[in-house]
């Protein structure tokens, strides 16, 4: 991680001297101690997302280009390849984040549902091996997706269930389901948000960012796995057809659930996501979702994503991937007790458990319907969105807006996978 903010600090110095081409040692890989090729992608990595802005949306170019070179220089011809290796990984690890970090970025009106349904059927179309069905709200209905479309019915922008799946049929490889909130606008429904930074509201699928980023980088890097990506995507917005508090709908699994607050969406979609990565027969699911407040305020702004996790070896390989890839994760209990919160009166859940520790009720909701595989549920809402004062505390490569977080971590532990029961 301090090799990624050297690297990074370094490539904006250049590009505001207005450098067209730098170069750099592999920092790390001398008395730092790690491995050439391990140093080399963090290079990679803390100089392209150093540098990352988002353009896309302005007329006027920045005051200082980007640099359109960058050389690593290693003396010993022998140690070249590793150099090479490393760094191509880097490159495709950083990349995938940036795009991300554009998808949370892009106003809510430029990443609909139907636009990320489109990104995602482009990416799957640059590999042979992969494929990507976009389930439409009429296939949704049809599987039982009650939760899920009971969140979409407020918009007019159609809803879109997007999975993504890497070596499809290969039934000699282990299965990886990876699953994302797609929340790409929420206005809180019926149970309005308050306005102030409501604009920031077009970040909620920062989690189907993250996987639509691994996805990239899964194809790119032909990881000997079947790795899927669920998307579930869909405005939240109040209506004439929008659901209600007291409505109560009926998930894929046939549970049923009161709906106390309507701006507890993302918990809704998750849950018949989660259902639906069960038909895979999966080795592991994790989801990511920009789920809670409550989060934010247990952990801060920007520092871990909160952790829950039904199996321990599970567990282990993600706090493994947390420490290399330097996007951190932070172990959260999954009390038995929390359900008590979640009693309806008319239904068999609550969709909250009211203000006192919402972020373990948010999980423990989710974990109703997270049955018959190992589960890890990555609540990231402190962490998609970079709104902290600048300060030479903070890592170089962070900018203000979305942060791509989730890539990096999903990307080293699918590497690392070596098929343990």
């Amino acid at each position: 991680e301090s090799v990624r903010h050297a690297a990074a600090a370094a490539a904006r110095k250049a590009r505001d001297l207005g450098t067209k081409s730098f170069s750099s040692i592999v920092h790390g890989a001398g008395v730092g101690g790690f491995a050439l090729e391990q140093a080399a992608q963090a290079v990679a990595e803390g100089t392209i997302l150093g540098l990352y802005r988002y353009q896309d949306l302005k007329n006027k170019a920045p005051d200082r280009a980007d640099p359109e070179r960058f050389t690593l220089v290693q003396f010993d011809e022998s140690k070249v390849s590793a150099v090479e290796k490393g760094a191509e990984l880097g490159q495709i690890v950083a990349e995938a984040a940036c795009l991300a970090r554009d998808l949370i970025n892009r106003p809510a009106n430029y990443a609909t549902p139907s636009d990320l349904a489109e990104l995602a059927l482009e990416i799957a179309g640059e590999f042979d091996t992969m494929r990507c069905q976009v389930l439409n709200e009429e296939d949704a209905n049809e599987l039982g997706m009650g939760s899920f479309l009971g969140v979409a019915q407020g918009s007019e922008e159609p809803a879109a269930f997007i999975v993504m799946e890497h070596n499809p049929g290969r039934e000699d490889l282990d299965t990886v389901v990876c699953v994302g909130k797609g929340i790409t606008f929420d206005s809180g429904g019926i149970s309005l948000k308050p306005s102030e930074k409501m604009d920031r509201m077009r970040g909620d699928m920062g989690g189907a960012a993250a996987v639509m980023g691994t996805m990239l980088a899964v194809g790119q890097l032909d990881i000997p796995l079947h790795v899927v990506g669920l998307m579930p995507a869909t405005e939240n917005l109040p209506s004439g057809h929008a659901y209600k508090p007291g409505d109560v709908i009926t998930a894929m699994n046939g549970k049923t659930i009161e709906v106390i607050n309507t701006d507890a969406e993302g918990r809704l979609i998750l849950a018949d996501a989660l259902a639906y990565a069960a038909r895979f027969e999966p080795k592991a699911v994790i989801d990511l979702a920009t789920l809670t407040g409550a989060c934010v305020v247990a952990l801060g702004r920007g520092m871990a994503a909160g952790a829950f996790c039904t199996d321990e070896d599970l567990l282990g390989r993600l706090q493994a991937a947390s420490q290399t890839s330097g996007e951190r994760i932070w172990h959260m209990p999954l009390y038995d007790e929390y359900l008590a919160s979640l009693q309806s009166l008319t239904a068999d859940l609550a969709n909250t458990g009211g203000r006192f520790g919402g972020v373990g009720t948010s999980a423990m909701f989710l974990k109703q319907f997270a049955e018959g595989y190992p589960w890890a549920h990555l609540d990231v809402a402190g962490v998609t969105f970079e709104e902290r004062p600048p300060s030479p505390k903070l890592p170089a490569y962070l900018q203000r807006g979305g942060t791509g977080f989730g890539v990096r971590l999903l990307v080293q532990f699918l590497r690392d996978w070596d098929g343990a029961d």
